[in-house]
């Protein structure tokens, strides 16, 4: 009696898998455009934020593509895709948490060399207008900044860090500064001993 060989199992993803393996951008489209709503309303309650949510979801999607060659999924291409964006989500958070910290630090600093009433209440309007414009700069750029006025890693490391060219990084603070510069004109002497003479 001839023994049956056991079944080998399959991922049912496997086509749609090698298709992205091999730049079938149209396959890679379809799949875009299947998950990408559902993935962003996973991801908008962990995150509390519409544009955090789309981000992370948009970056998982941009990582396949770009590693799209050696890509290896074992689990289905959802599950693959949701453990993408919960584990981006979670890093997110973890940066913001990071980020929160360097600019409490920040106003911190800035109390200690306040010494009058009068300039700490205007310490307290620089510090919750700088935390505010910090916010709001292109996500590269405020990275790039946090993590040399913060970090104090130098531009190398920093590009190191990002995955961009030094000079990119160059270009990007000199941005931030000059944002800085233009969003607190009216609090330039006491951002000076926040940031440095390098926004001045």
């Amino acid at each position: 009696m001839t023994a049956t060989r056991p079944s080998v199992q399959t991922n049912p993803d496997d086509s749609l898998i090698g298709a992205i393996r091999i730049g079938n951008e149209a396959v890679f489209e379809d799949i875009f455009r299947l998950h990408y709503a559902p993935l962003c309303r996973y991801a908008l309650p962990i995150l509390h934020d519409t544009d955090e949510a789309e981000e992370v979801v948009q970056t998982v999607f941009l990582a396949i593509w770009e590693r799209r060659e050696t890509l290896l999924i074992t689990s289905s291409l959802k599950a693959y895709l949701y453990r993408a964006v919960h584990n981006r989500c979670l890093n997110r958070l973890d940066q913001q948490k990071t980020q929160a910290a360097h600019r409490e630090r920040a106003a911190m600093e800035l109390y200690a060399d306040v010494p009058s009433p009068t300039q700490a209440v205007f310490a307290d309007e620089l510090s919750t207008r700088l935390q505010h414009a910090i916010g709001q700069l292109p996500e590269q750029c405020r990275r790039a900044f946090e993590l040399s006025r913060f970090d104090e890693l130098s531009y190398k490391e920093i590009a190191d860090r990002l995955g961009i060219a030094a000079k990119t990084v160059e270009n990007q603070i000199g941005k931030a500064l000059r944002i800085l510069r233009t969003e607190l004109s009216d609090y330039l002497p006491l951002l000076c001993l926040l940031a440095g003479e390098a926004i001045c």
